[in-house]
């Protein structure tokens, strides 16, 4: 068995004496795990850092194998990623849901593109929070926990939309949720698609809807109780950076 493709580098873990086991999110192959021989050495891990984009080859006796990865990079963005705090954790917040969330060897294109789009944005765009915010809510579209953010739960309008149902994970608009606006999530237009992606409240308040329903819905769905600890350092980074 075999096959070429490309990928995000997600996670490193060393292997015996001086191999290791790396997961890529690949293109058409989506989450797939590969020994790589060698990547535990020095010369190795300025390529094998979370982020890079790689070609991959991957061979193995049997489908159901581990198997092994030959690699050649694409694209590091140590510099970037590293450089600064935030992208960091959002970097390492990206590879905890995906390694913990997507099944294994099952292709998932969309989010791929969209998780391509945000590590390039990654210390180098100012708008990268955003965009994680909108990688979140895709992630959740991906996994079968996708909001309705079409038309207001209550009323059926369509206009107006500025709260989500902390329940049903619908968007209500101001007249349907006037009474009980309190226990209701602010939705950020931009999370609609329909405005341009936009900073600072709109961010906190998308990945407060977001976080919600991660825990709400996904983590139960995994057998988990709790959000990846590394989507937490995300959140205090940004706080720390918008303070």
């Amino acid at each position: 068995m075999d096959w070429r493709d490309e990928g995000v580098l997600l996670s490193v873990r060393k292997h015996g004496e001086g191999s290791a086991i790396i997961e890529v999110f690949t293109k058409e192959h989506g989450r797939h795990a590969g020994l790589v021989r060698g990547g535990g050495s020095r010369k190795m891990s300025p390529i094998l850092q979370p982020g890079a984009q790689l070609s991959v080859e991957w061979k193995a006796r049997l489908e159901d194998h581990l198997g092994s990865y030959t690699i050649d990079p694409i694209k590091s963005r140590a510099v970037s990623i590293m450089g600064d705090r935030g992208s960091l954790a959002a970097m390492g917040s990206i590879s905890a849901f995906l390694c913990l969330g997507l099944p294994e060897r099952e292709a998932h294109q969309q989010l791929y593109a969209r998780t391509l789009d945000l590590v390039d944005a990654l210390g180098e765009t100012d708008d990268w929070p955003a965009r994680y915010a909108l990688w979140e809510n895709a992630l959740l579209t991906e996994m079968g926990f996708g909001l309705d953010l079409t038309e207001c739960a209550a009323t059926g309008a369509t206009q107006e939309l500025i709260y989500v149902s902390p329940k049903s994970g619908r968007a209500v608009s101001r007249t349907g949720g006037a009474d009980y606006a309190d226990l209701l999530l602010s939705l950020p237009r931009f999370l609609r698609m329909d405005e341009p992606m936009t900073q600072g409240t709109d961010v906190t308040d998308s990945l407060n809807i977001t976080g919600h329903f991660l825990k709400k819905w996904l983590m139960p769905a995994l057998g988990r109780d709790k959000i990846p600890s590394a989507r937490e350092r995300l959140i205090s980074a940004l706080q720390r950076t918008n303070s």
